[in-house]
């Protein structure tokens, strides 16, 4: 059985510490990020009840890692539209789309890199972000006839049909090179 498909069981403790049941040892939410890197899948549960906690394991990972300083991958202005969907009629359709987008984009993040180095895959990501955050503030209603994205670095205009005929002809090209 290899590591990507045996789920590990994580305990958390009324003292918030976390078990790994595999290793036998205690680990850290680092431990558990550093899990997810190399692939390897877990559950977290509560120790006491059997209740499955993962998802705020994982939401807690993300809250450290963006605490950290540096760069932070989850821009503000995303943020707040997430939290506008809360309560929306839309909510229920935003973790199908972004796990869909997700998948996507790591199906795609090699690809791109080695067929167009990683400049033109950060200016990919960032038009693919102002996509969402247009889309985000459309499902959230508010969005006005003026609220454009702005433009990414590196070029390219605002309007979405000619993103996704940019975005088409690279995925041609990245299906050229897959074959």
């Amino acid at each position: 059985m290899n590591a990507a498909s045996h789920k590990i069981t994580i305990k958390k403790y009324a003292n918030r510490r976390l078990y790994d049941t595999e290793s036998s040892t205690y680990v850290t939410l680092d431990r558990l990020a550093q899990m997810i890197r190399e692939g390897r899948d877990f559950v977290v549960v509560d120790a006491k009840t059997g209740e499955d906690i993962t998802h705020q394991a994982l939401t807690q990972i993300i809250v450290e890692e963006e605490a950290r300083g540096g760069a932070t991958m989850l821009p503000a202005s995303f943020l707040r539209q997430l939290i506008a969907l809360y309560g929306n009629s839309m909510q229920t359709m935003v973790p199908s789309y972004l796990d869909a987008a997700m998948q996507s984009f790591s199906k795609s993040q090699g690809a791109f890199k080695d067929a167009f180095g990683s400049n033109l895959f950060t200016d990919l990501a960032k038009r693919q972000m102002a996509l969402f955050e247009q889309s985000a503030k459309a499902m959230s209603g508010i969005a006005k006839p003026a609220d454009k994205p702005a433009a990414p670095q590196g070029g390219g205009g605002d309007d979405v049909a000619n993103l996704k005929a940019e975005l088409d002809a690279l995925r041609a090209k990245v299906d050229k090179l897959a074959r």
